[in-house]
């Protein structure tokens, strides 16, 4: 009869044990998870595309054609692309890496194209869009990776070369029309005619310094590379240890485990009271029936 107890009493004891283990190491696990949340959604590197009207930065870079099989001859053709990288920090020492951002890109011959700085002292933080000659890009990127706590990184390389190439050809287009129109425009003919002339060749004068303004971006001697970097003030992140991971975890899952615990106990001793009763309210019925 004791070994019998003592096997209900083991068997019965396992669940809880193993209850209680099941929920330490999740709220071990949670610990890990939940730190790494959180520290990679302090800061979000879409700042950027929120803001409009920022320089189109582009590139060029030197590409070998087949001309034709018969001739076997190769012509080099341009191809025009943006490559921006974007590198989010983090800093204690906002003045002195800000400073030193600033130091390096004077000495990579950068230039500053954008700068936004928002927040008090404390709690800063500062945007900035700046211009890199593509032959120094790759180094400037992995200088300024030495500034502050990196929490993210990206590089992005899209071509623009169908794009340039469509441009070149509205800018004939407009050319041949404005020239046609200029032609008309020497001949005689009704004031009114005239007028309306007037207006199709200032329309299309306008189209075409928009144009050039596009265009421009591609010239070779505004050729850059896009490097976006944000800058936040903050406390340096103390490392957790694994000894003060399970001292959190071990305490929530005490107390957590306790409450429980009782919960279930309560819910025992309930559903036995009310079996309890079935139980007698059918003696009582049989027991009236007789």
């Amino acid at each position: 009869m004791t070994q019998t107890f003592k096997q209900r009493f083991w068997k019965f004891g396992r669940w809880f044990i193993g209850l209680f283990f099941l929920m330490l190491i999740f709220r071990l696990i949670y610990g890990y998870v939940a730190t790494d949340v959180k520290s990679g959604n302090d800061y979000s590197n879409n700042f950027f595309s929120s803001v409009g009207n920022l320089r189109k930065n582009y590139a060029s870079e030197k590409q070998m054609m087949k001309q034709d099989v018969a001739q076997q001859a190769n012509i080099a053709s341009s191809q025009k692309y943006e490559k921006t990288a974007t590198v989010v920090s983090k800093t204690s020492q906002f003045e002195k890496d800000l400073d030193s951002i600033k130091k390096i890109t004077a000495n990579f011959e950068g230039v500053i194209q954008y700068e936004q700085n928002t927040g008090n002292k404390g709690n800063r933080q500062i945007q900035l869009l700046i211009g890199i000659n593509p032959e120094k890009f790759d180094s400037f990127y992995t200088k300024i990776q030495n500034i502050a706590l990196v929490k993210s990184t990206e590089i992005t390389k899209i071509d623009k070369t169908n794009e340039y190439r469509q441009l070149n050809a509205r800018k004939a287009s407009l050319e041949k029309n404005l020239a046609s129109l200029n032609e008309l425009k020497s001949r005689s003919g009704a004031i009114g005619d005239y007028v309306t002339l007037h207006d199709k060749i200032l329309e299309i004068e306008t189209q075409m310094q928009e144009l050039g303004v596009e265009l421009g971006n591609f010239d070779t001697e505004n050729e850059f590379c896009s490097v976006r970097f944000s800058l936040y003030e903050g406390a340096p992140e103390k490392k957790i240890s694994f000894a003060s991971r399970m001292k959190v975890a071990l305490e929530w899952t005490i107390k957590y485990y306790a409450v429980l615990t009782i919960t279930l106990l309560g819910l025992a001793v309930t559903i036995f009271i009310l079996l309890l009763i079935v139980d007698k309210l059918k003696l009582l019925k049989l027991i009236a029936e007789k």
